[in-house]
């Protein structure tokens, strides 16, 4: 495969990316301690090159399908971290009306369809939309991203087996960081690389280093515009690490500590992908700089907003929140 020429605006692009998500995750962090964000959170450090080098390759009107750790994802998309942060704080300005919380953040205006709090939830979603591009003629493309545990859950097979007979233009992005929660990658598959999964489905599959953005936008390059092209879904594993526990709290008891500090000293996709674009002249220390102050006024700005914002009243808490049933749509009763 020919390496991709990559325009400076877009390297610039992607560095700003990766460092408007480990800001927002780091502040998320903080805010969590400070009892100030409610329920689960899952943070997406330590893996910010895999959104960044997909969604790199995607524009607006394509479709991606998240997961619980699914604030990367949403950022990378071009999602308002106004509406995020707000609903993180469980305000009425936030994307979700403050409804959904971490674990649901969405904006499908912008082609998100969804955080998801059920593992592997989001793949029907992604090969859905796929199936809706192809009906209609689009050459749009639609990405599901996914845990390596998602990869053993019934959604993961039924969604890439159906995408396989039917051809249809999606991508599946595993993010292999290594845990299923707490149990390691390998006592929960007995072959080496989800990447393998590809070849029971006869569709392309790669294995990737997902601390690597450039290696990552070079095989999500050739797998989206193969969807776009109309040769069918591709299934990518993006090996990565999660510098942080399972979800805030999490005292990750099952990996050690030189483990951890390891991947922080060696595989940091920051630091890797900021030391390329120095060798190139295409960032100095000035701008890196420049770009982590502006990010983090950025999100210090969403932050203000989310505590400015009003909470959700009593008389609206039916209101938007429905399930769907063989006898039509039904209202929870809370």
């Amino acid at each position: 495969m020919n390496k991709p020429v990559i325009s400076e605006e877009k390297l610039l692009w992607m560095y700003e990316t990766m460092v408007k998500i480990r800001v927002h995750e780091e502040r998320a962090a903080e805010l969590f301690a400070e009892n100030k964000v409610p329920g689960f959170v899952h943070l997406y450090v330590g893996e910010e090159a895999v959104a960044t080098g997909v969604v790199a390759n995607l524009k607006k009107e394509d479709f991606i399908s998240s997961t619980h750790r699914g604030h990367g994802h949403y950022i990378a998309k071009g999602g308002d971290i106004k509406a995020s942060m707000a609903e993180l704080f469980g305000k009425t300005t936030g994307c979700c009306k403050g409804k959904g919380g971490s674990m649901h953040i969405v904006d499908l205006s912008i082609g998100e369809l969804g955080a998801n709090g059920i593992v592997g939830g989001g793949i029907p979603h992604a090969v859905g939309a796929a199936m809706g591009i192809k009906l209609n003629g689009l050459d749009d493309v639609a990405v599901a991203f996914f845990g390596d545990g998602a990869s053993n859950q019934q959604n993961f097979h039924e969604g890439i087996n159906l995408a396989a007979i039917w051809k249809l233009p999606v991508v599946f992005v595993c993010e292999n960081n290594g845990y299923q929660i707490s149990l390691p990658y390998s006592k929960q598959q007995i072959i080496n690389s989800v990447a393998e999964r590809g070849k029971s489905y006869g569709i392309p599959a790669v294995s990737v280093d997902g601390q690597d953005v450039m290696a990552v936008y070079e095989v999500a390059k050739e797998a989206i515009e193969r969807a776009r092209n109309g040769e069918g879904p591709s299934l990518i594993e993006a090996k990565t690490y999660r510098f942080r526990g399972h979800f805030e709290g999490d005292p990750a008891i099952y990996r050690t500590k030189k483990e951890l500090e390891w991947w922080k000293e060696n595989k940091d996709p920051i630091i890797i992908f900021k030391k390329l674009l120095l060798e190139k002249n295409i960032l100095s220390e000035d701008d890196s700089a420049l770009i982590q102050k502006k990010k983090e006024e950025e999100i210090e700005e969403a932050v203000k907003f989310a505590e400015s914002s009003p909470w959700p009243k009593k008389e609206d808490i039916l209101k938007d929140v429905f399930s769907t049933s063989t006898k039509g749509v039904l209202v929870w009763e809370w």
